[in-house]
């Protein structure tokens, strides 16, 4: 697996991270105030969490005045579908060779 794809597991395995992210997929661009509103945590929290969400790409950020305004990036989830594209794959052979083999047994 590549370094990308540690870096965005690892960034989506946080819950509140993951909540953050997925807000800003739903209701788009967003404050820090706002999503500080919503979030349940501090505003010092919500802006670690922004900050881990933008190194690994998944957000962008805008300043207006002293403002900032994030928005998603789901395209950066892309290595990921990928990834489930591939293990999805793996895991219908697998399932198919046990369905021949428990059909083989039942004969």
């Amino acid at each position: 697996m590549s370094s990308t794809h540690d870096t965005l597991f690892r960034t989506l395995a946080d819950p509140s991270r993951r909540a953050i992210f997925e807000r800003l997929c739903h209701d788009g661009e967003q404050t820090v105030a706002a999503l500080t509103a919503q979030a349940g945590i501090s505003q010092p929290a919500v802006s670690k969490h922004l900050a881990v969400l933008k190194r690994a790409g998944l957000v962008h950020d805008r300043h207006e005045g002293r403002q900032t305004h994030y928005s998603p990036r789901p395209g950066a989830l892309a290595p990921l579908l990928d990834w489930t594209s591939q293990m999805a794959g793996f895991w219908e052979s697998r399932f198919d060779a046990l369905e021949n083999l428990l059909k083989r047994m039942d004969q």
